[in-house]
């Protein structure tokens, strides 16, 4: 039977001048490193350095610029580890695998490099079965400066990005390098786990489920799997199963060659031929996974096993969830000129009701399945139903993804690309991004809350707008979000349908008319409507950034829309020292990355007027985002289903600071969430002020029965009449 042994401890870390380590035999086996400092693994250079004492807390005051100097040096991880295979079974194969290396890494083991690796998003794997020794081990890793790795790259011509160009070269999280709510704190580390893994014969790759049909009565779902074999493959088999509540559903099928199946690159098996089995499973009355809100979560045991007679030779095993999604992109014939864009989930049109997820922490290495509960929990209490991953951040770990699965939170899940051009006449660069995609996407496939892949965050939009007089051309990026992504969904998960950018459709590419749209109106004071070929404008009045100008759109999707808000006292007092607790100090100032810093006053100048003091900048800058996110999220809802999506950005953050979230760095709620968390919920009355001066009163439902209720309606003023 295989085996995966986990190499998570005992690591030790050091850092030395770029290309000093290498100079001193770090990799050596002999090598004394007992001076070093306890490495976090999985985690970042930045954590261990603060465990030990080595930098103070980044996120206190203006620490962070403290810290810079950690991206500027060469780090070194080293472990000792012990292999003793212990085993007779025939053909055995060993693999050292990292399932996340940040950045630009070189790999050795007992003084000898096994090879390089350069992306953040993607597994790094070497055959080790002859370097592998009985006993004692010792690993090592040097990570070097990302600066070192793209100098004198060339760039796309007229290129374009905020928070860092340097970043765009980079297959790493891009908000590391700074964005409009986040300093730049460049991480490096072992941010995943390292295992050594022993297989024998043969093994299974790149497991596959796919419901082909579902619905109350019957569902038939497609299970498959890649079989790498450097053994005789003759009498190999595969079984699958699914099993729920005591009921099996299995099959059993040989193997057989695949000359259409490409190798799986991640575990650099050489030659090994690849083979192929599938089986299609038939269950009667299937329990089917529903979105938060409208139906149950199911989820079913797989077992995929390989067989050589009655010997099981390999394993994987999942809980994976049962249903159909679709993009309803349709004509609206109640809006002429207008499409639909309605996720449909087991055949329901879905309206979708969430937020805008970045990475929960600036330190990878405090990131964990806790962390991801919290604020996945945070939303469901919310009635939400979704999260939009980000282009920005990055592929999350399989808590997040699995966490999601069982609390019925779909995941829109953007490529990492954003706000840039990125450089695809490198034809090197658009093949690692290839490579990373089908990684991501064979990784993720299985994840019943994955209903979406998008291809970039915004590059199509700013694109248009900054070159607005030549709409249509090409840029650094284009080929890779409607050439190279769609393919690669296409071939490996055609289950799931793919959209080239957010917000995209129209004649604009943050149209109305179809597709999805980013509402910046409200906040950044962007003009709308707008056409290809027209100047973008801004209205910086107080109107112009006002949240009532959420009340004039008519998109059929929202995918971002906010309005910053301070968090509560008790996050700024951890972190603003006592000197600069005043309105507009430095201190405060430091914590909001957007510009210019006086959007909110315009924002509370056009609702509350301006605050006095830090106490009421704090309570009127929470009311103003609150009743805004409220006033649009009943907005959008009145719209069902001309428009089916409202995701407000930002859910959560990755450090103490002024942004959009509802939920601060340490997932204290702001006066937002609670507002939010009413206008989600399930059956909702609201007021519509009507161009006559009137009010109208209006119910939406979304659940998937009648719903009867006895209305009272009560008509005051503020003085008691």
């Amino acid at each position: 039977m295989n085996t995966k042994k986990t190499l998570n401890e005992h690591w030790r870390l050091q850092d030395f001048d770029p290309g000093a380590g290498e100079h001193a035999r770090a990799f050596a086996v002999d090598y004394d490193d007992s001076a070093w400092l306890p490495a976090q693994v999985p985690g970042d250079v930045h954590n261990s350095l603060l465990a030990d004492g080595r930098i103070p807390d980044p996120f206190y005051s203006t620490n962070v610029e403290q810290v810079q100097w950690v991206e500027e040096r060469e780090w070194w991880y080293r472990t000792v580890f012990d292999h003793h295979p212990g085993s007779d079974q025939p053909d055995p194969r060993d693999y050292l695998m990292f399932y996340g290396l940040d950045t630009f890494a070189t790999i050795y083991l007992n003084g000898e490099c096994l090879g390089t690796h350069g992306n953040m998003f993607r597994l790094a794997g070497f055959e080790v079965t002859d370097r592998l020794r009985e006993g004692s081990n010792v690993l090592a890793v040097r990570l070097d400066p990302v600066r070192q790795h793209i100098a004198n790259r060339q760039q796309p011509e007229g290129q374009w990005g905020g928070y860092g160009i340097e970043r765009v070269f980079v297959r790493k999280t891009q908000s590391q390098f700074s964005w409009d709510w986040a300093p730049r704190l460049v991480n490096a580390g072992i941010w995943r786990n390292v295992r050594v893994e022993r297989f024998h014969t043969a093994r299974i790759a790149c497991p596959y489920v796919r419901t082909l049909h579902a619905d109350t009565h019957s569902a038939a779902v497609m299970v498959q799997c890649d079989v790498q074999a450097w053994g005789d493959a003759a009498e190999l088999a595969v079984s699958f199963s699914l099993k729920r509540s005591g009921k099996v559903f299995t099959t059993r099928v040989p193997i057989s060659p695949a000359h259409d199946v490409q190798p799986d690159r991640f575990v650099p098996l050489g030659h090994h031929p690849t083979h192929f089995a599938r089986g299609v499973l038939q269950l009667p009355e299937p329990a089917l996974w529903w979105p938060h809100g409208y139906g149950e979560q199911a989820l079913y045991d797989l077992d995929i096993s390989l067989w050589r007679g009655d010997t099981r030779l390999d394993t994987f095993r999942d809980r994976v969830g049962l249903r159909t999604v679709q993009l309803d992109q349709s004509p609206d014939p109640a809006e002429i000129g207008t499409q639909f864009f309605t996720l449909i989930v087991n055949g329901v049109p879905i309206f979708a009701k969430g937020a805008n997820w970045i990475p929960a922490d600036l330190l990878n290495g405090r990131v964990n399945r806790a962390r991801y509960a919290e604020l996945l929990r945070l939303l469901v209490e919310a009635n939400g139903n979704m999260l939009r991953v980000w282009g920005g951040g990055q592929y999350e770990q399989d808590d997040f993804y699995r966490l999601a699965d069982d609390l019925g939170v779909m995941i829109w899940h953007d490529f990492m690309f954003a706000c840039a051009l990125y450089p695809d006449q490198d034809e090197q660069f658009t093949r690692e991004v290839q490579i990373e995609a089908e990684y991501q996407v064979r990784r993720l496939r299985n994840r019943a809350s994955v209903v979406l892949w998008v291809g970039n965050n915004e590059n199509d939009w700013i694109e248009d707008q900054r070159h607005w007089q030549q709409p249509g051309r090409d840029f650094g990026g284009k080929h890779l979000y409607h050439q190279v992504l769609p393919e690669v969904v296409n071939r490996l998960d055609p289950s799931r349908p793919y959209w080239p950018s957010t917000p995209y459709g129209g004649n604009d590419h943050n149209s109305a008319e179809s597709g999805d749209r980013h509402n910046w109106c409200a906040w950044h004071g962007q003009v709308q409507p707008r056409h290809f070929g027209d100047e973008p404008k801004r209205d910086w009045s107080p109107y112009g950034v006002s949240y009532r100008r959420y009340g004039d759109d008519k998109a059929r999707f929202i995918s971002e829309f906010g309005l910053h808000a301070l968090p509560v006292f008790e996050t700024l007092r951890r972190n603003v020292p006592e000197t600069e607790h005043y309105f507009g100090s430095p201190g405060m100032l430091f914590r909001n990355k957007d510009n210019p810093k006086d959007k909110g006053n315009m924002l509370m100048q056009a609702h509350t007027g301006l605050p006095k003091d830090l106490l009421e900048y704090i309570d009127f800058s929470m009311i103003c985002q609150a009743e805004g996110m409220q006033y649009a999220v009943e907005h959008y809802r009145r719209r069902k289903f001309h428009c089916s999506g409202t995701l407000i950005w930002q859910w959560n953050d990755c450090w103490p600071g002024l942004t959009w979230s509802l939920l601060d760095y340490y997932t204290f709620p702001k006066a937002a969430y609670f507002y939010v968390k009413r206008a989600f919920t399930p059956v909702i009355a609201s007021f519509k002020d009507e161009p006559d001066g009137g009010v109208s009163l209006w119910l939406v439902n979304d659940t998937l029965v009648p719903v009867r209720e006895t209305l009272t309606l009560t008509h005051g003023t503020f003085d008691s009449a």
